[in-house]
């Protein structure tokens, strides 16, 4: 780990400008990615800013009937906030999905967005990686990929981005507002995390010095028909191999509106709108979800090690919507599937 000063932020606008003027500075909170990367001499950032004092730690209410969540809240205290847990219970049943009991009391709202991959490539500074020394190539495409994307990769990038968090946020359509010195603005989900494209060392569309401030949550009619499937290589505290987030509003027996966003298989969390499409007005049925996920899929791209994805991606999108349908959220506390 190198060197680094330190300064605690007092005010939004101090901790805005203290970035601003060093291009070496990092903000930091609970500090569960960012100093493991430091550790890995991934990241080197001169100077570190402490933002746990500023006044981002809690969920309130919007005018239009939405939540807006602090960038401070723990992803512990989003998953257990019972207004979450009655009217996004999607969200609360993916922060459950992730990480373990001491880390989700650790991590917060705005650090889970801001989750750089877990690409070995990546973390080993050893080895090349265009995502961490831009030009240097990326040998996950002819190396170890099993747990690498099948959607969106470039010929510079195929890794995944790790957060179950975003993966429902992005069902759920929130909002991400930030701060910076040009004041605030708000960044929809479907915009904040980028694909690889030709750099990949960029992993969101936040510009220098813009800070997190909240997520919102707009008004949502998903409280029965949604689960957030996650399938791992174990049971707890592992990232996904695929992960889908499925949220539904059922009218009779048609499917009036639906959500879909996919984990663990792209850049960032995956989510087709025109699938999306194929679902409003339909009945629910294992014959449309099949058509669905062949659709999602139908430009998935494998690699040496993990064509198993593809399948896999398919099947699980088909099991969650066959879950939201009946009601039958998964648990994330007995992981069986249902």
């Amino acid at each position: 780990m190198n060197r680094f000063s330190y300064v605690r932020a007092e005010s939004i606008d101090e901790a805005v400008r203290e970035v601003v003027t060093d291009p070496t500075a990092r903000f930091i909170a609970g500090g569960t990615n960012l100093i493991d990367l430091m550790k890995y001499n991934v990241e080197r950032p001169e100077r570190l800013i402490d933002i746990t004092r500023l006044p981002l730690n809690e969920i309130e209410e919007t005018d239009g009937g939405g939540l807006r969540v602090g960038a401070l809240v723990t992803n512990d205290a989003a998953a257990h906030d019972p207004r979450i847990q009655a009217r996004y219970p999607l969200l609360s049943s993916a922060i459950m999905a992730g990480a373990s009991p001491q880390l989700r009391n650790a991590a917060t709202t705005g650090g889970n967005l801001l989750q750089r991959t877990r690409c070995y490539y990546f973390y080993d500074s050893g080895t090349p990686c265009n995502k961490r020394e831009p030009g240097t190539g990326c040998p996950a495409s002819f190396g170890r990929n099993r747990i690498h994307a099948i959607l969106g990769t470039s010929n510079h990038c195929i890794a995944t981005h790790p957060s179950d968090m975003c993966v429902a946020l992005a069902a759920l359509e929130a909002v991400v507002h930030v701060a910076g010195p040009d004041g605030t603005r708000a960044i929809s989900m479907a915009d904040f995390h980028r694909l690889p494209g030709d750099t990949p060392e960029i992993d969101t569309n936040l510009r220098h010095g813009e800070m997190i401030l909240a997520v919102e949550l707009p008004p949502a009619d998903f409280g029965t028909n949604y689960t957030y499937l996650k399938l791992r290589d174990r049971l707890s505290y592992a990232f996904a191999l695929v992960s889908v987030a499925a949220a539904l509003r059922i009218d009779g027996r048609t499917i009036a509106e639906a959500r879909l966003a996919l984990g663990g298989v792209a850049h960032k969390p995956w989510r087709d709108s025109e699938a999306e499409n194929m679902l409003r007005g339909q009945a629910a049925s294992a014959e449309r979800f099949a058509d669905v996920a062949d659709y999602i899929l139908r430009d998935a791209k494998a690699f040496d090690d993990n064509a198993f994805k593809i399948d896999l991606a398919r099947r699980a999108i088909v099991t969650a919507l066959s879950q939201a349908a009946a009601g039958t959220p998964q648990s994330q506390t007995d992981k069986r599937i249902q």
